[in-house]
């Protein structure tokens, strides 16, 4: 992951972030609305792998790991956690985390001997592919809950060029952006300017327009995704220091 200063016009679209997903979620509390409940699924749907992987770096082995996820997910989606853990209130993943170790000390021995999901309707997650993506993470010896933060991360930047791809297919973009791609997380000393530009055949001149472009809108993106998961639009910047540096421990 690369990162550049933030700019002044970056800043000034920290409003933006005055009703994120979690904002509305936390707003809500224990009433069902409309607006947190689908909030609420859409921070799971984008944010439940990592959480898979904090539970196989405690030792679960798959089909428990499985179980215990989507366990605690038709708990979580009752609204069951969003009383107490106030702490750990700004922010999701820190929330998310907390929640599920109070859930493997409470409630997972529970669970299991209860039909699963309790008579609440399970959140659908897509396990086809959720072991495999845990096998090809590099092997190392991060704790849980390094692990935990590192694919955070990685699914975080996931989020943001699928977007950034669908914006570029919207603007008839695609090839271009497919071969610019690589150049999003180089240092911008780095950029080979000359190379980028026979890629898409075009001056060098546009090449640098074409990717400052590019990396601009990059940072856009990312800082709606993490303000998403936040209460505070301030904590943006600490926020992503923490996930740039979960690539370095």
């Amino acid at each position: 992951m690369a990162s550049e200063p933030s700019t002044p016009a970056d800043t000034a679209r920290g409003d933006v972030f005055a009703t994120t997903h979690w904002t509305a979620v936390l707003t809500a509390g224990r009433r069902s609305t409309p607006q947190a409940d689908v909030a609420l699924e859409e921070l799971c749907r984008t944010y439940w792998f990592p959480l898979y992987a904090y539970v196989r770096r405690r030792g679960h082995a798959r089909e428990d790991a499985r179980d215990l996820t989507q366990a605690f997910f038709a708990r979580f989606l009752e609204k069951n956690y969003l009383e107490g853990l106030s702490g750990e209130r700004g922010k999701f993943r820190a929330f998310l985390l907390a929640s599920m170790n109070h859930f493997l000390a409470n409630e997972w021995d529970r669970a299991r001997r209860q039909k699963r999901g309790g008579g609440v309707a399970a959140l659908s997650l897509d396990w086809q592919d959720a072991d495999t993506r845990y096998q090809i993470d590099p092997a190392d010896n991060l704790s849980p809950d390094k692990l935990y933060d590192r694919v955070w991360a990685v699914t975080l930047l996931e989020r943001v060029l699928v977007r950034l791809r669908a914006e570029s297919a919207a603007d008839g973009k695609a090839p271009a952006f497919e071969k610019l791609k690589p150049f999003l997380t180089a240092g911008t000393a780095a950029i080979p300017y000359a190379e980028a530009a026979a890629a898409i055949d075009v001056s060098e001149a546009a090449a640098r327009v074409a990717v400052h472009r590019l990396r601009r809108r990059y940072r856009e993106l990312l800082r709606e995704e993490i303000g998403q998961t936040l209460s505070d639009p301030a904590q943006v910047e600490e926020e992503m220091r923490s996930l740039f540096n979960s690539f370095s421990t």
